[in-house]
């Protein structure tokens, strides 16, 4: 892996990956599993960053790890989780939902994981040298010559030229290769999540399931990573407390356990106080629009978008860093059956867009409707409620759990003529 360059340089790269995250590494390995070779990975950051702490990984997640080589290095580490309760701390009343699986293997399951080990067992697939570390992007152009296929230019922030025939966009949320593209900016929810990781050294004897619970304009849950960490998240209607809060994490806690969550069970509020300072976040839950997913821009040329760069959703599914494995799978596959690279990126985004649309609209309905919808009140407050007790939780929240097994398919290497007409390693 390697560093950023202090001096003005010219580089010449086959594929160039903008981001070092789940989309960005797990693109540039599903890359290198279909034979393309010349990837490099730009991170901004001086070192792989694992903001968020930890995540629950659902079965299309490990599905698509699996095509990428990658499921059994994370599997034996992290236990499955087959229960999910919903607490009503309103009325009391807890549902029970099973995760029922589709297929008899023993990975495929629903497994909360550290962030930052599912980073590292994806950077541990890519050859030395492919991650440049401190190089941030500042502009984006293209140029085309009659002999060749356009070509996009980018320039990094300490004056380096990259010349790639292939760009995508892996940058999160507010992505500078999105933003060129000319992709919608991403909205806010009116919703923000708190999260954090939980250490407890001599073990904290929770059952290994999902725990969540509902009140008025909150939905807090905690997840069992192993034996002595906890993942718990709180997410709350946007309170003006939180911009200075969030910079500090002792008032991260304070908010949480004296304000925000101070009527949670006494277990959750414990698993709070157990929690790693450097592991917390309070963030802003921003999104785009499914219209703007289905009709934008996504590709231009050699250049396109995955992950939180693409679709940026709300976390009420859980599915934003198991969308960001799918997409790396289709996109690696596209990539390796085109003719040109510039086709392999359309027909990518062609097949990305109708899920990830609908993925998007299902968190943001999903965490509406759980939380009493955003700043809801009286009559209508009260019919968001009867909706989400009588019936969304009987027969949506069910379906929405059903793409949650969606298969991307596998990762073949590509046949000889294949890889003549595209790339060679």
């Amino acid at each position: 892996m390697a560093g950023g360059s202090g001096g003005a340089l010219a580089v010449d790269a086959e594929v160039v990956i903008v981001g070092a995250g789940i989309a960005g590494l797990a693109t540039a390995v599903a890359l290198r599993r279909v034979g393309v070779g010349g990837v490099l990975v730009l991170e901004r950051h001086s070192e792989l960053r694992a903001t968020g702490a930890a995540l629950t990984v659902y079965p299309n997640g490990w599905i698509a790890l699996r095509a990428l080589g990658v499921a059994h290095k994370l599997t034996s580490r992290y236990e499955g989780c087959g229960i999910f309760r919903v607490t009503n701390l309103e009325n009391g009343e807890t549902k029970v939902f099973q995760f029922a699986g589709r297929e008899s293997s023993d990975e495929i399951k629903v497994r909360p994981a550290d962030r930052k080990a599912l980073l590292e067992a994806l950077a541990e697939e890519l050859p030395p040298g492919t991650i440049r570390f401190s190089s941030k992007l500042v502009s984006i152009n293209t140029e085309t010559a009659e002999t060749s296929p356009e070509t996009a230019v980018l320039r990094l922030d300490d004056g380096t030229v990259i010349r790639a025939k292939v760009l995508i966009g892996c940058d999160a949320v507010h992505s500078v290769v999105a933003r060129w593209l000319g992709l919608s900016e991403p909205v806010t929810s009116g919703r923000s999540a708190v999260r954090g990781l939980a250490v407890y050294p001599d073990g904290h004897g929770l059952k290994k399931e999902v725990r969540q619970f509902l009140s008025k304009g909150l939905r807090a849950a905690m997840v069992p990573i192993n034996d002595t960490e906890v993942y718990w998240f709180l997410v709350n209607n946007t309170v003006a407390a939180e911009k200075e809060a969030r910079t500090y994490p002792v008032n991260i806690l304070r908010e949480v356990t004296d304000n925000l969550g101070r009527h949670m069970p006494p277990e959750y509020l414990d698993v709070v106080r157990h929690s790693s300072h450097n592991s917390l976040s309070w963030v802003p839950l921003l999104y785009r629009s499914p219209w703007a997913i289905l009709t934008g821009l996504a590709a231009r040329g050699p250049v396109t978008v995955a992950g939180d760069a693409f679709h940026p959703m709300t976390p009420d599914l859980a599915q934003g860093g198991g969308s960001a494995l799918e997409d790396a799978v289709v996109l690696a596959r596209a990539m390796s059956r085109a003719a040109t690279p510039a086709e392999g990126v359309a027909a990518y985004v062609s097949e990305r867009r109708g899920r990830a649309a609908l993925l998007v609209a299902g968190a943001y309905l999903s965490g509406w409707v759980q939380q009493g919808g955003t700043d809801v009140q009286g009559l209508r407050g009260c019919m968001v409620k009867l909706f989400r007790d009588w019936i969304f939780y009987r027969y949506i929240f069910r379906r929405l759990a059903g793409m949650m097994w969606y298969d991307c398919g596998d990762l073949l290497p590509p046949t000889s003529n294949e890889k003549g007409k595209n790339h060679s390693e």
